[in-house]
């Protein structure tokens, strides 16, 4: 899932959150921010990765970021003269910028793995203190990229089918606030006739559809964003005899724990989910035994393949 930005709260919502296979709609609009920019600054350049992937020292008013690791295969370290300010498997510079005259670094520091982001590490010097850093993440996958104002960065979230999430704002002299709430929101106005899997990377995309939203509204109930979650690593779809798309997929770093599977019907208005229940059996709505034949035998491919 990727994503980017725009120049008000509910614009940067719907932009970053499209991208990121969602519609996002402000619940609570945040007071509009200016247009995004984003300062280079003047006396860094972009960090160098050498060969061996050890990133250059960067420098940083009057010092100096390092991002070492100690071992081949252990956590990187982010410190500024010495003082650690963040640790993990990934850790990369990602830019300056300047905020509300103050300049501030930014750095990707996360797990790795499959479709989880990496959290913002931000990092800044008040005038005649000691270096600052603030940890940025939506949840246990990562933060959203950061887009960057003349006085605050914007964090909206990526929102799965039945979200309701914070956007969130930083800033030098606010720190780090809520600047709205956010909604997933399908396509107003489209119907099954408008379903096209061809287009789709993860059957996911099938949400859009608002005619799919609301029937998947009405079968998972409050368990649809945990549904959308298990299929999030996850490819393209597959058709059955009869015409019905489908495909299965994981959690993030958490596959063959928690696996999904979704299938849709266009020509019969129908939806079919399952995922993996605990006694090896299939939690399905509806129940695996009101299936067609062929979409049961999706199923049992998927589950089988994941096994």
């Amino acid at each position: 899932m990727t994503r980017p930005l725009l120049a008000s709260a509910c614009a940067l919502a719907v932009t970053v959150a499209t991208l990121a296979g969602a519609h996002a709609q402000a619940e609570t609009p945040a007071t509009q921010p200016p247009a995004v920019t984003e300062t280079p600054a003047t006396d860094q350049g972009a960090a160098d990765v050498s060969d061996d992937d050890k990133q250059a020292p960067v420098p940083f008013e009057g010092g100096q970021f390092t991002i070492t690791q100690q071992e081949q295969y252990g956590e990187k370290v982010l410190a500024y003269d010495g003082k650690q300010l963040a640790s993990n498997y990934d850790v990369f510079f990602d830019r300056i910028v300047e905020v509300g005259g103050v300049k501030v670094a930014l750095f990707d520091v996360g797990d790795g793995g499959n479709q989880c982001g990496p959290a913002t590490v931000i990092v800044w010097k008040p005038e005649g203190g000691d270096i600052q850093s603030t940890t940025v993440e939506q949840d246990e996958c990562g933060a959203p990229p950061t887009a960057v104002s003349d006085n605050a960065i914007y964090f909206v979230p990526y929102l799965l089918p039945g979200d309701s999430k914070p956007a969130l704002q930083w800033s030098p002299t606010s720190g780090l606030t809520i600047s709205g709430n956010l909604t997933y929101m399908p396509e107003p106005g489209t119907d099954w006739k408008d379903i096209d899997p061809s287009k789709y990377d993860n059957i996911i995309d099938a949400f859009h559809n608002e005619a799919v939203y609301k029937a998947a509204e009405a079968l998972l109930g409050k368990d649809m964003p945990d549904m959308a979650t298990s299929l999030l690593v996850g490819g393209g779809t597959e058709k059955t005899a009869s015409g019905a798309f489908y495909a299965s997929g994981c959690v993030p770093h958490d596959c063959g724990g928690n696996d999904g599977f979704m299938a849709v019907d266009p020509a019969q208005h129908k939806l079919y989910f399952a995922r993996r229940g605990d006694n090896g059996e299939p939690d399905a709505k509806p129940p695996v035994k009101t299936w067609p034949a062929d979409v049961k035998a999706a199923l049992d491919k998927a589950m089988s393949a994941a096994n």
